[in-house]
């Protein structure tokens, strides 16, 4: 038995000497330089393509076997221009195990790779003939073929790359430059350390960012298995419109790909940059997420995003249960919860807090989005239900409940020269009405409040259905409380060509002067009553609207009175007049300490591009009765109308009596609206003083006269 140890041991000494023997001789002798010529002239023919070897071929052969190449380039397909190129290439492979059929990899190390692929119009690429099938050789290893080489590699270096694609039907271009990486042992259930750095350039969408990535891989290739574990990367650069971008994402990601199964633990994304003046940071945290087949679920996942603006800034929170579908494209977000915060000096107590709770439910295939929310928002308490139909073209439908809302806190302040109406401004200096956002809105839903505030008009239990469709806007009804009485009706928006707007209101019993105070700071009507609003107007500007306002307008008030005049007192001042020559008329602006009671005020206007005409005034009270006509210019904020006081047979109350009943009185009221005149005709009061007294004395001789006919 020894001496058969013994000599096979000599034998296999003996061959292991011949083999290496053998390589030496190869090594000494073998020049794969001289094969240049062939190589190429192969190439030229089988791919009708050059390949370019002007640096030296070395080979090595022990204590590893292996291959160094320098300077190779390859052209285009039936092109002298370069396809791709290397300035260095090494490979080697460990050579006792390659003698048990076990490839065993040393070193791969690559330098100055660059390579251009592109995708031309009609699909094809320039790559196309490199990767048409070979035909299965005589005793090359089969499918079905159970040796497996061993995969061990040492390292692998990859130093000064370049790659690019370009598509030449869409124009876009991307390209990975100043690639590196390095990694340590990498083998089947070897944990290998990977270290890599590349600068990514896109022109659609614009992208110029630089990225390195540390981990650590570990994979079976037999049970399709793979695990990074530590992972690190950083990217920063520019995105789209986004400057200064950085990105940070950290974690363990793992796949099993026999399993259909993936995972992430700990896993957390942060990004930050800069849009205009705009800065903004996100992150992400997910404690773990993992999918198996098409499902996917997660732990509560933590989204944090803060918005920095010049005059404010926000912070909003999003945590959720993440679960769904891949293949049914279906993501579900479970036990959302929705927190923001906003500061700025323009904000109410100059920061905002708002918690929403809910769920989203989000159906790629059937481009569908459900959400439920409840909660704060803003200084509100609002329960939501929205749907999405469609994506490129959404169709929304909306219920909403809101507890309260004031608008005004967040719209800009007006400033102490704005208290009072502005004169008429020139429609040419105005902004046109920009609207065409209507046009691609698709609404249908119902918004209840229970108390409104917005410029200043306040209004409780609010209800305003919407439906919109390619530029059509409806809100039927329109209904809300305000000023001790109610109002119903409509609006409706075209905004598909010229803007125009219709309005259609009932108000009743409403307190007209603290409506028209708060709403324009217009304080000349007191009253309480029904007010009808039948108007269309169309136009490219505000001003251009008022020109064109068309339709009818009523007003049926009690108790009330018209405010800077008081009428009775005018005539009780001017009793001085009778019996002297004449007197002329007296002309004085509002005055916000007169006004004129009434008990009953009635008045109808029809309005024809922007003038509202009026013929059927009728003002009552135990002192006077008016009665008037004339035109109040909406467009020119203006108005031109003459009103007549018919006294009564004496003048009691609002201060005083007087002998100067039943006289009517003209009284014009003209000009702008923020300057007002009222005109008092006191001549032709006093020829109708003298009219009356004429017909008096006439009166009175013809009694006495039929009076001495009859005795």
């Amino acid at each position: 038995m020894n001496k058969v140890l013994k000599y096979s041991l000599i034998g296999a000494g003996a061959i292991a000497g011949v083999a290496i023997a053998g390589v030496a001789y190869v090594a000494a002798t073998f020049n794969p330089n001289d094969y240049k010529a062939g190589i190429i002239k192969s190439v030229k023919e089988s791919k009708q393509r050059d390949l370019h070897l002007d640096g030296d071929i070395r080979l090595s052969f022990f204590p590893n076997i292996g291959a160094n190449i320098g300077k190779v380039s390859l052209s285009e397909f039936n092109s002298d221009k370069e396809f791709a190129a290397i300035e260095n290439a090494h490979v080697s492979l460990a050579l006792l195990p390659l003698l048990s059929g076990q490839a065993v990899v040393n070193e791969v190390a690559l330098s100055g790779l660059r390579a251009m692929l592109v995708k031309r119009k009609d699909g094809s690429t320039n790559i196309d003939d490199l990767l048409g099938k070979k035909e299965e050789k005589a005793g090359e290893p089969k499918a079905g073929d159970k040796r497996q080489a061993r995969f061990d590699i040492a390292s692998v270096s990859i130093e000064k790359t370049a790659l690019t694609y370009r598509d030449e039907g869409s124009g876009a271009q991307y390209a990975v430059k100043d690639l590196s990486l390095n990694t340590g042992r990498i083998a089947n259930g070897v944990p290998g350390k990977i270290s890599l750095s590349a600068a990514i350039q896109a022109s659609q969408p614009k992208l110029d960012i630089t990225a390195q990535l540390k981990t650590t891989l570990t994979f079976d290739l037999g049970k399709q298995q793979y695990r990074l574990e530590g992972l690190d990367l950083q990217a920063g650069g520019a995105a789209l419109d986004i400057s200064s971008l950085k990105i940070k994402a950290g974690g363990d990601i793992s796949a099993d790909l026999a399993a259909h199964e993936f995972g992430a633990k700990k896993f957390s994304l942060n990004a930050s940059g800069t849009k205009a003046k705009d800065a903004f940071e996100a992150t992400l945290d997910a404690p773990a997420l993992s999918l198996t087949k098409d499902k996917f679920s997660g732990e509560k996942l933590t989204l944090d995003v803060g918005l920095r603006q010049p005059e404010q800034a926000f912070k909003v929170k999003l945590s959720s249960q993440l679960s769904g579908n891949l293949q049914a494209r279906q993501f579900n977000l479970n036990d959302l919860v929705v927190a923001i915060n906003a500061s700025g000096d323009k904000l109410p107590n100059k920061s905002v807090s708002s918690e929403m709770k809910g769920s989203v439910q989000v159906d790629a295939a059937k481009e569908a989005v459900q959400v439920n929310l409840a909660g704060g928002l803003l200084q509100s308490r609002v329960k939501a239900k929205v749907g999405v139909n469609g994506f490129a073209e959404p169709a929304i439908r909306f219920d909403v409940d809101v507890d309260q809302f004031d608008a005004d806190l967040y719209l800009p302040k007006k400033s102490p020269n704005e208290a009072k109406p502005a004169a008429p401004k020139s429609t040419e200096s105005e902004q046109p009405l920009d609207l065409s956002g209507l046009r691609k809105l698709n609404l249908d839903g119902s918004l209840r409040l229970g108390a409104l505030k917005v410029a200043n008009v306040k209004s409780t239990n609010v209800r305003l259905d919407v439906k919109a469709h390619k530029g059509l806007v409806n809100i039927n009804p329109l209904s809300a409380n305000l000023y001790q009485g109610s109002m119903n009706g409509s609006v409706s928006v075209n905004a598909q060509a010229t803007p125009g707007i219709a309005i259609n209101q009932n108000l009743s019993g409403v307190n007209v002067a603290a409506l028209t105070k708060d709403a324009a700071n217009f304080d000349t009507l007191e009253g309480k009553g029904n007010v009808g609003l039948n108007l269309t107007m169309q136009g490219h500007t505000v001003g251009a609207m008022k020109k064109a306002l068309n339709g009818n307008i009523s007003l049926n008030l009690a108790d009330g009175a018209v405010k800077g005049i008081n009428i009775a007192k005018k005539l009780r001042d001017a009793r001085g007049m009778f019996g002297k020559g004449g007197a002329s008329a007296q002309t004085q602006s509002a005055n916000k300490e007169e006004k004129t009671d009434f008990s009953e005020l009635k008045a109808s206007f029809k309005v024809n591009n922007g003038v509202a005409h009026n013929d059927d005034l009728s003002l009552k009270s135990p002192l006077l009765r008016l009665s008037g006509n004339g035109d109040i210019d909406i467009g020119n904020d203006s108005m031109n109308y003459l009103a007549k006081a018919t006294l009564a047979g004496t003048l009691e109350g609002q201060g005083g009596k007087d002998s100067v009943g039943g006289l009517t009185v003209p009284v014009r009221i003209s000009g702008p609206f923020a300057e007002l005149k009222y005109t008092l005709d006191f001549g032709a009061m006093i020829g109708e003083a003298a009219k009356q007294k004429v017909q008096t004395e006439v009166k009175t001789k013809l009694q006495d006269q039929l009076k001495g006919l009859f005795k």
